[in-house]
């Protein structure tokens, strides 16, 4: 039990950011080459979007020209969503309050960019193109994502700007607290079996004289 805490407690403070740690990290120190702007979107469109990002990708990845624009967009959206663990983490699209939203909102309009810029791109399959983009628009009025708005929907985003979660936040937001207390569960059973353990040695008996 003790070796399974020290582990917990290594990979709790490994994760810890510094207490000056800001939510968007440039990309490079130095002026940096201007940033392609990629507007926002809503919280309802997020949905809509993550449920069609596979095919967003499979797009992208079979592109056969080259597209200076399309490939700074898809560079920043794995990035992105590396920095907010594929959204991996509960609530992190769907619920506002989430310290994992702000950076999913920003890999998620990532995407939709990357998406609409494919249909400038050469060497794309255009008409999949366009079937995606028409399928994701009739599943957005379906479900009214246009008019629902959360405290990020109108905050623009930038590819030299990397947006992570608000780490502070997560003690607070129970999902996202229980799903960290997982992680670090997962990741002390990991070490605990990795720990290398000694064997004693047992000295033969001797036979009595």
């Amino acid at each position: 039990m003790t070796r399974l805490m020290a582990a917990l407690v290594i990979a709790l403070a490994a994760l810890r950011p510094s207490p000056s740690e800001a939510h968007r990290i440039a990309r490079s120190v130095g002026p940096p080459p201007d940033g392609i702007a990629i507007p926002s979107l809503t919280h309802g469109q997020m949905a809509a979007i993550a449920e069609n990002l596979p095919g967003i990708r499979a797009l992208a990845g079979a592109r056969i020209g080259f597209d200076m624009t399309a490939w700074r967009l898809e560079d920043y959206l794995s990035l992105q969503s590396f920095a907010c663990l594929w959204g991996l983490v509960p609530g992190s699209i769907t619920d506002e309050s989430s310290p994992f939203n702000e950076c999913a909102h920003a890999y998620l309009a990532a995407a939709r960019a990357l998406l609409l810029q494919l249909r400038e791109t050469p060497g794309v399959d255009h008409k999949a193109v366009e079937a995606l983009i028409g399928k994701i628009e009739g599943e957005m009025i379906v479900n009214g994502a246009s008019f629902t708005l959360c405290r990020y929907s109108d905050e623009p985003f930038n590819t030299n700007e990397i947006v992570f979660p608000h780490w502070g936040e997560i003690p607070s937001h129970a999902p996202t607290a229980g799903f960290a207390v997982a992680a670090l569960a997962v990741i002390g059973a990991v070490a605990w079996s990795a720990w290398p353990r000694r064997s004693v040695r047992r000295e033969p008996e001797r036979p009595d004289p």
